[in-house]
């Protein structure tokens, strides 16, 4: 990829699919990579739920910053998108505000490669990334599970924790009452235990400029 790829992430891996989304879905990811756009959204998480058993996968989650470890309702969130000039990937901060706690972060950052087809990988720390199938499904921003895996010394390795986790469901679509906000969905839901993780919300999109 060259700085002459102005396309979004997800407009490169959408194609002609992009066009499909929601308005107020295409504003918050027309990012360009190589560049210093910088996009937040906030909201409020109606429900932030783990199941009781998953509190032992914590410490890990801590270790990798890619659980989220309270549970709550009603909790304020914003998200801050950036990209950056050295590189064309995605950056996410989501910013959790559980009350009598301090603010919990959830760090990650998107790739995508022309070789990926309508796959993107997100990755956290140490290298550890999920597989995911992006699509349009009526306006929405639709992402599935496609495995984790660990990338170490340039190779991509399969990591087993679909197992262990279940496999993971994310959504953002457009809210019909207002142009401006939408609603988002995560679930990780494994065939045995049911739902492990779960959060959903209604977000409203303010774009700001390069920072």
């Amino acid at each position: 990829m060259t700085r002459e790829n102005v396309q979004s992430v997800f407009q490169q891996a959408l194609g002609p699919a992009w066009e499909q989304l929601g308005d107020v879905i295409r504003r918050h990811y027309t990012m360009a990579p190589f560049s210093d756009d910088y996009v937040c959204v906030r909201g409020t998480m109606r429900e932030v739920h783990h199941a009781r058993w998953a509190a032992l996968l914590m410490p890990f989650g801590r270790l990798f910053g890619a659980l989220v470890p309270h549970t709550g309702t009603d909790v304020p969130i914003e998200v801050h998108y950036r990209c950056r000039p050295d590189n064309p990937h995605l950056y996410w901060d989501r910013v959790f505000h559980f009350k009598d706690r301090p603010d919990f972060h959830f760090r990650s950052h998107m790739e995508h490669t022309l070789a990926q087809g309508n796959e993107v990988i997100e990755y956290v720390r140490f290298g550890i990334g999920m597989r995911l199938a992006v699509s349009a499904e009526e306006g929405a921003l639709v992402f599935r599970d496609r495995g984790y895996i660990w990338r170490v010394a340039g190779l991509r390795i399969p990591l087993p924790l679909g197992l262990l986790l279940g496999t993971a469901y994310v959504e953002e679509r457009p809210d019909p009452l207002d142009p401006d906000h939408f609603t988002m969905k995560m679930l990780l839901r494994h065939r045995w235990f049911g739902d492990v993780f779960r959060y959903s919300g209604r977000f409203h999109l303010a774009r700001l400029g390069p920072q």
